[in-house]
């Protein structure tokens, strides 16, 4: 036998201990339900959010601020605090990225709050890195809005939200679900113009730059949308002051209706941290005491975001099972190694979340039939395209126990899918053709998440997802998706990724999507992404990408990362490529980072909430996908 082919050999023993090994630790982790569910983290905002969430329920008086969550904001407060960057002194929104102003600004606010000396050593470096960073006059608009709330900013200086959005059409349905989710019980807090103190002597005028005005800065020319709607606010801002009440206070009712009737079926609104925060806000200034049912609920929900094991104090930005239990079949389905009975427990679980009534994609879909799944335990109103594409490809491993019911849902979900592709022939997240540029310069919309158009990695799995189960090739919304996928492949080779970190995921999903749809890896576009992965290979054998390739609009290179490095193997065999030395060298990184109980370590962010302002991470990803791309290589060697 050949040097090279006992190493392939070796390789290939290695990746299947390793596959047993990832294989018996996953199925440990299954809940008797049948779910897998992960943890989900992200950066420090959260919990300062946390901290402001408290003030505002316990407001402070004369003699000072006795809230009685005291504990829990103290746990807050040291659970920020050891997060802070020895470096620079700030804080990321991201493992190992650069001081961010707006999170750093919601920390210092908390941490001061909180009790920290704001002459200690630690925030004295931490304000040193905001005024560095331009000041608070730097910060988006939701910190600013935040903190208008309290006086801490002039609230003339801070984008309008006004609650007759609701009121004008299907306007508000043209911003994407989340931003939707977070604007419309903003706008009831705003409106009703809150006067919330702070403790005696409390501020963080230190925070702003000398000399540096506290107004919207003025971008673009004359005749621009950022000044068009610069305009929009100044009248917003007349129409608080001098605007019809009874007008007014239709919106605010029109408001209410809507978020009390999305708190239906779901856990929290949207079941997400911010508009569940804003829904508490909203309830608590509408006059729902505690011990009303709509807000108790609401405040329910949100502290089930929280994790404070006596060890750690956190909160989730939501919960994550139903998409951690798809990528878990996935890959378990691709390794052979789970008994029928588990995915099938799985299988059942999953079936009984789809989405069985109308949600805010119905707007624009009226008359198609309800379907799909959302990310969370429950969230009726809000399934996503790319966890629906992901739950049929986890449904192509394994059949719940009811044959007729598991083909009537996949039967409703292909058809939900084929009426979600947009024009372009793509996917996005939640609604169809969710894309209006224009939206991006209202005054608020500096988070980077007003819209949710068609992307890449959701169009590839959805094309992977419906080939799975029967759609033809040839069928129209396939070849417009094909066709979408080879417009949207970048210069390089590679395809954007909305919610993974970056170019490497978009790649993967892209070239699992084309090769489902019968692309040939003699096509360019297949060669070509399946050399630029090759090409950003790190030399220990595996791949990494920073969070900053969002900044950069380019790949930017980062230490290797087990749920990266997968992403490639899984890009690469898709290109048509299961033979190269790069292939063999992943698959010997993965096996030999693997932890003894079958586990890989990953403190990086490699999911993606908002681009640029909004980083995940997923702790299944690192075990997870390991195991799928693992699989897959076994497989070229059969």
């Amino acid at each position: 036998m050949s040097p090279s082919l006992q190493t392939t050999d070796a390789v290939a023993a290695r990746a299947g201990e390793a596959i047993h090994r990832a294989s018996a630790w996953l199925l440990s982790q299954q809940n008797e339900q049948g779910f897998w569910w992960g943890e989900l983290t992200a950066d420090t905002t959260l919990e300062a959010d946390y901290v402001l969430l408290q003030l505002w329920l316990y407001p402070a008086t004369h003699k000072g601020w006795f809230p009685p969550t005291r504990i829990q904001i103290d746990r807050a407060v040291q659970s920020i605090l050891a997060r802070q960057s020895a470096a620079n002194g700030g804080f990321s929104i991201y493992p190992g990225g650069p001081a961010d102003v707006s999170a750093s600004v919601k920390a210092y606010f908390a941490l001061k709050l909180g009790g920290i000396d704001p002459e200690s050593p630690a925030m004295t470096r931490l304000r040193e890195r905001i005024l560095a960073l331009g000041g608070l006059q730097a910060a988006n608009s939701y910190v600013k809005i935040n903190l208008s709330l309290f006086h801490l900013y002039p609230r003339e200086h801070v984008p309008s939200v006004p609650p007759e959005m609701i009121l004008m059409g299907k306007l508000i349905y043209h911003m994407s679900a989340w931003a939707r989710a977070i604007v419309i019980p903003l706008a009831i807090v705003q409106a009703m113009n809150p006067d919330r103190p702070v403790p005696p002597g409390f501020s963080i005028d230190e925070l702003f730059v000398p000399g540096v005005s506290k107004a919207f800065p003025r971008k673009g020319g004359m005749f621009s949308w950022d000044r068009f709607f610069l305009g929009v606010d100044r009248v917003c801002k007349l129409w608080d002051r001098f605007g019809p009440e009874g007008f007014r206070q239709t919106a605010i009712d029109r408001c209410k209706a809507w978020i009390l009737e999305r708190t239906q079926h779901t856990d929290g609104l949207a079941a997400i941290y911010p508009p569940m925060m804003y829904t508490i806000m909203a309830l608590d200034l509408l006059g729902h005491e505690p011990g009303d049912p709509d807000r108790d609920e609401a405040e329910r929900q949100f502290d089930n975001l929280m994790v404070d094991d006596g060890q750690r104090f956190f909160f989730q930005p939501c919960f994550s099972v139903v998409w951690d239990t798809a990528i878990a079949m996935h890959a378990l389905g691709e390794a052979g190694t789970a008994p029928s009975v588990a995915l099938s427990r799985a299988a059942d679980w999953l079936l009984s979340k789809e989405v069985r009534r109308k949600g805010d994609w119905s707007v624009h879909r009226p008359d198609t039939e309800p379907s799909g799944w959302y990310f969370e335990f429950a969230n009726e109103f809000y399934p996503d395209i790319d966890d629906t594409g992901m739950v049929m490809i986890a449904l192509g491993f394994s059949k719940g126990r009811n044959d007729a019911a598991h083909t009537a849902a996949v039967r409703r979900c292909i058809d939900w899918l084929i009426a979600m592709q947009a024009k372009d022939g793509g996917w996005a997240a939640f609604d169809v053709d969710n894309n209006w540029p224009v939206l991006s310069h209202v005054p608020f919309a500096d988070h980077n998440a007003m819209l949710d158009p068609a992307c890449p990695d959701i169009s590839g799995r959805v094309l992977e997802g419906l080939i799975l189960h029967g759609v033809d090739p040839a069928h129209p919304t396939i070849r417009k998706g094909v066709e979408y996928l080879i417009r949207a492949q970048e210069a390089d080779g590679s395809w954007f990724g909305r919610w993974g970190v970056n170019y490497i995921y978009g790649t993967y999903l892209a070239l699992r999507g084309l090769r489902a749809a019968g692309e040939s890896d003699r096509e360019v576009h297949m060669l070509r992404a399946g050399e630029w992965l090759r090409a950003i290979q790190n030399a220990d054998g595996g791949w990494g990408e920073s969070c900053e390739s969002y900044c950069k609009d380019t790949y930017v290179p980062a230490e290797s990362t087990p749920s990266q490095t997968a992403w490639a193997i899984l890009g690469l065999i898709a290109s048509g490529d299961t033979r190269s030395d790069s292939l063999e060298r992943a698959a010997a990184y993965l096996s030999r980072t693997q932890n003894s109980d079958g586990t890989w370590d990953e403190p990086q962010a490699t999911g993606t909430g908002f681009p640029r302002v909004f980083y995940l991470n997923y702790h299944m990803y690192r075990n997870s996908f390991p195991l799928l791309a693992l699989a897959a290589f076994l497989k070229t060697r059969q």
